[in-house]
């Protein structure tokens, strides 16, 4: 299976209950509780992680949090490996900047 391959609603499922993620087959979102000011340097960095692995997160900043959501457009707005690997590498950045 490819990077970009839809997975399952089971997949989906089980992968959510790991992460701390939510979502379905559609979609998957994560919701940070940090500052403004934090916020935008956590972008920067998921910036150069989706360059990088050439995926696309939304990114929603408001005054104390961040959301984040992806989707693979390419699959047909599915749910891939590929944004599990992207919600991994947000999670770690994220981590980095608490």
């Amino acid at each position: 299976m490819g990077l970009r391959d839809p997975l399952s609603a089971d997949e989906v499922s089980r992968r959510l209950s790991l992460t701390g993620w939510t979502g379905d087959t559609k979609q998957i979102t994560k919701s940070y509780q940090v500052n403004y000011d934090t916020a935008i340097k956590i972008v920067t960095d998921i910036g150069k992680a989706a360059i990088e692995l050439e995926h696309r997160p939304d990114i929603t900043i408001r005054w104390a949090e961040l959301q984040i959501s992806m989707t693979t457009h390419t699959a047909g707005d599915a749910v891939t490996e590929l944004d599990f690997l992207l919600a991994e590498r947000i999670d770690q950045i994220v981590q980095r900047h608490l």
